[in-house]
């Protein structure tokens, strides 16, 4: 279920819609979730979420993200780590003002969960840091109080 998203939007459009939000040294990540019925059997323990992330650079310098780690947790309380290089297969340089926007999804045993995580950057003189990204919910439309 991974998908680039090319759709062409004004930059604040995910920021007010989205679900986390979070600047690391000048590369904002900002993610929005969607409930995918279609794909999901709650009968069989089985609910499928869709998330688009922005990853955009405001700062100065280029940045490369090199890998992800994912901390998925069900409404259980399982957890599960995802750790790989790029993402959607790709490990997109941003230079400054430009941004990287990428579709994929989550498949839970429970109607609830959250993830959160960071992208591993790598600058141009060869200095990394981890790009926040801000936990986020994962939930059944109405299912939040």
């Amino acid at each position: 279920m991974q998908s680039v998203n090319q759709v062409a939007r004004p930059l604040d459009s995910v920021y007010r819609s989205g679900v986390s939000n979070a600047v690391t040294d000048g590369i904002r990540v900002a993610v929005s979730t969607q409930y995918i019925p279609q794909q999901s059997m709650p009968q069989a323990k089985r609910y499928v979420f869709a998330y688009t992330v922005k990853i955009a650079n405001e700062g100065e310098a280029s940045a490369q993200l090199k890998s992800r780690h994912w901390i998925i947790t069900d409404g259980n309380g399982k957890v599960e780590e995802v750790k790989g290089p790029g993402v959607v297969g790709q490990q997109p340089l941003l230079k400054p003002g430009e941004h990287f926007e990428y579709t994929s999804g989550c498949v839970l045993e429970t109607p609830r969960g959250s993830m959160r995580g960071a992208y591993q950057m790598r600058r141009g003189d060869g200095s990394e840091f981890d790009a926040v990204i801000a936990p986020f919910d994962l939930a059944l439309p109405y299912s939040l109080n």
